[in-house]
């Protein structure tokens, strides 16, 4: 098995080849990736969209093709924007998704996708370009995960991580940017005011030894979205984020971040 793809809601992957192993990210429906090793049931695998590393139980791969690889890799994509969403595989059974799912092979005109030989219908929502107002639309999409519990690799609506949720929103807004918040540091354009913000834009917060650990979306009057605990809203300031529960600085604020041009 050279190449894989995700035919379930949500397939985890793990540091290590064991169900008892941290869960450091997790790959969507129709999201695929490179096979590197295979180790009793488990194989080693990079993700095509973030380049991510980990392992994957081997029962929850959908194999593919080199040939169906490159066709899906050369193939336009949507994303869908419903937090969830019911495909019809056949008469009998059906597939849930959450949103940020790709639907690779996408055929905008039939509104439908491919796996392998298998045809899906989307009825849903979907995003195949970016959105003409991209702000609102990010804005919009993350609070659509108000309350959602986090979980620690987690990228979708029943558990998500700070970074998760900035990924696979950017992601359904046609805007890709790495999974870990050490890494989505690096992009973009620094600005130095908390009232310089626009929706959307990103804030990253570091603990005393200076790492990157936590990212959110800033909001308008100094608001901010971010997974800690569960999808809250926050105040921010260029201290850090203020706790709106608590009365006390959570965070301590490093840097803000123009993704969005």
């Amino acid at each position: 098995m050279n190449y894989g793809i995700s035919g379930l809601s949500i397939i985890p992957l793990r540091k290590e080849p064991s169900e008892k192993s941290e869960m450091t990210s997790q790959i969507l429906f129709g999201e695929y990736f490179e096979v590197h090793e295979q180790f009793m049931g488990w194989c080693r695998v990079t993700t095509e969209y973030d380049n991510y590393e980990g392992w994957v139980d081997q029962k929850m791969i959908t194999e593919i093709s080199d040939r169906s690889y490159q066709k899906i890799q050369n193939s336009p994509f949507a994303v869908c924007t419903d937090i969830f969403n019911i495909i019809p595989v056949d008469d009998e059974q059906n597939m849930m998704i959450v949103a940020g799912s790709s639907l690779p092979c996408w055929r905008p005109y039939k509104k439908e996708f491919s796996i392998n030989r298998e045809v899906y219908q989307m009825k849903g929502k979907f995003m195949y370009h970016q959105p003409e107002d991209v702000r609102k639309f990010i804005i919009q999409q993350a609070l659509m995960y108000f309350n959602v519990p986090y979980l620690w690799g987690g990228r979708s609506p029943f558990g998500v991580d700070c970074s998760g949720l900035v990924q696979v929103i950017y992601k359904q807004a046609g805007i890709k940017i790495p999974r870990d918040a050490s890494q989505q540091v690096h992009q973009g354009t620094a600005f130095s005011f908390v009232e310089e913000a626009m929706p959307g834009d990103l804030a990253f917060f570091d603990d005393e030894e200076g790492n990157i650990i936590h990212v959110g979306f800033i909001w308008e009057k100094n608001k901010i979205i971010h997974a800690s605990g569960k999808v809250r809203i926050d105040n921010v300031d260029q201290f850090g984020i203020f706790n709106v529960e608590t009365k006390r600085y959570s965070h301590k604020m490093r840097v803000m971040k123009r993704i969005i041009e």
